[in-house]
């Protein structure tokens, strides 16, 4: 085995501290963990660390970026000369360390690929922060413009324990209301929950919970949240006093926002929410004189109280909801400019940023508890509910994909929820896309610097920055699918181990400098009421 190979290993197996057992400093003699491994995986893990071709993997996973189930291509491209139509290069999948092009998932979430998902965060953390302070593109000055960070959480279905900020969960009842529940369950807990209990976010009595109401307002937030954006464009119409199809002449209202599951299963937004001047094809014009962060977020919250949406029927017997946003609505200014060690200070862009980074590559798997009786029974009322609607539409001869809920139990793991968990207005800052373009152009540069040996130029990275020019190049390729993942459980164990090495190297570097990082924001109370 060469050197260039135990290199390798050392960086892409998983390795037990000897650190914690006291025997010696971390990094000398680690022997492999393979006990969370069943014995066919450890064995195939052992057999691509003893085989002929682990230099040939090891390039390949690092290509991808150690990507858990990455697209296996077969096929060749060529770059032409969009002028003269001279190939200046040519690749093909049979120059590939293992015969196949391997592409990146592309996974925004965590519980299916470590490595894709915070690929995803990063791009995120940077679209969401140059909306913030600028960058990317977007010039600074939109730092000056009003800035709130608004909170939107869904309304109460019943009774759920908490941590209530470390006091008693649920010491007294509401005026009315008995200690004992009409199924005989107690309506009061007094215990005082830790993060990680298994009760947080379960219903003190599954029999009260309104497990469809649930469902229906997770099905329509995405609707509740695009009402909410048309109501607060008119309510800042209302407040400037001019009629909602001339505000645009006036100031433009930008947002990125996330959706995050509290641990009861259902999602809320958090959402930056800022104000621009008059809409320019440039976008982030100054805000005119007079508003403030402050009034923007009275506006918010004035908003976000008066939305409403009346939800159709579950199924022939049931009622019309009216939907709405929970009392809990949170809108606090953001100051660019304010230091992060006085908790009483308002948030800082770097730590919203951050924030909402972390939850945009959350999912239903990452974030609340699947396998809780809780869970569960939002799934088994899913499963009751389209069996009905399966019965009504054969009685009355009618299409499933008529019905509003047609595509419900297609949703089911996410239990109920079909929107996007990250979006953002069209002028809000940079797109992902571009991001993406901007990085493949950079990796190009730093491929072409390596065949030349030459050192790249952090300052000529500049041009990667800049709009799209005409392009000179044309890339044909002819490329088939092949598969999708690793060959063997061992090789993605191994992706997985390297993605996590990568991970861990860059928080500690973000420790060293002591710079915000997208994974040491304190999380926000998600139980829920």
């Amino acid at each position: 085995m060469t050197r260039a190979t135990r290199d390798r290993v050392w960086d892409a197996v998983p390795l037990r501290s000897i650190e914690q057992a006291g025997e010696r400093p971390a990094g000398e003699g680690h022997p492999l963990d393979l006990g969370h491994l069943d014995p066919a995986t450890e064995a195939q893990v052992l057999a691509r660390l003893l085989s002929r071709d682990f230099d040939a993997w090891s390039e390949a996973a690092s290509r991808v970026g150690h990507c858990a189930r990455p697209i296996r291509l077969h096929g060749s491209s060529q770059t032409v000369d969009a002028r003269t139509g001279e190939v200046l290069s040519s690749f093909s999948s049979a120059d590939s360390p293992l015969g196949v092009l391997h592409v990146r998932c592309g996974n925004r979430r965590g519980s299916e690929c470590p490595s894709c998902s915070r690929l995803y965060a990063a791009d995120t953390f940077h679209l969401i922060r140059a909306g913030v302070i600028g960058g990317k593109g977007v010039p600074e000055q939109v730092g000056e413009n009003p800035l709130v960070f608004a909170t939107l959480t869904a309304p109460s279905f019943g009774l759920v324990h908490g941590t209530r900020g470390g006091r008693a969960c649920r010491p007294f009842t509401t005026k009315g209301q008995h200690r004992v529940c009409e199924h005989g369950r107690p309506t009061v807990c007094h215990t005082k929950h830790a993060d990680g209990d298994e009760l947080l976010g379960q219903p003190l009595c599954r029999d009260c919970y309104d497990y469809e109401s649930h469902l229906v307002w997770q099905w329509w937030a995405p609707e509740l949240w695009r009402r909410f954006t048309i109501d607060l464009r008119r309510t800042l119409a209302k407040q400037l006093g001019v009629p909602a199809s001339r505000l645009a002449e006036l100031v433009t209202v930008q947002y990125a926002k996330v959706a995050e599951y509290q641990l009861r299963g259902i999602v809320h937004f958090h959402a930056l929410i800022r104000l621009d001047g008059p809409k320019t094809d440039a976008g982030f014009a100054p805000a005119p004189a007079g508003l403030t962060a402050a009034l923007l977020a009275r506006l918010v919250e004035q908003a976000a109280a008066g939305v409403s949406f009346d939800a159709p029927p579950l199924h022939q017997g049931d009622v019309t909801r009216r939907l709405r946003f929970g009392a809990q609505l949170d809108a606090r200014p953001i100051a660019a400019a304010r230091r992060t060690d006085d908790p009483d200070r308002a948030l800082t862009p770097e730590q919203v940023a951050g924030y909402l980074a972390k939850y945009a590559t959350k999912s239903a798997t990452d974030s609340a508890n699947t396998d809780s009786p809780h869970a569960r029974r939002l799934r088994a009322t899913i499963v009751a509910i389209v069996d009905r609607q399966r019965a009504e539409a054969a009685a009355n001869d009618q299409p499933m994909a008529e019905h509003p809920y047609g595509l419900l139990f297609k949703w089911r793991h996410m239990l109920g929820f079909r929107g996007h968990f990250s979006t953002k207005s069209r002028r809000y800052s940079v797109t992902l896309g571009q991001l993406r373009r901007r990085r493949v152009r950079y990796e190009r540069a730093l491929a072409a610097a390596n065949r030349e040996g030459r050192t790249l130029d952090v300052r000529d990275l500049d041009d990667l920055l800049q709009d799209e020019t005409e392009e000179t190049t044309l890339v044909i390729g002819h490329w088939t699918y092949a598969g999708t993942g690793w060959d063997t459980d061992g090789d993605t164990e191994l992706a997985k181990a390297a993605a996590a090495r990568a991970r861990e190297y860059a928080q500690e570097r973000a420790r060293a400098r002591k710079t915000p990082c997208i994974d040491q924001f304190d999380r926000n109370e998600r139980e829920g009421d």
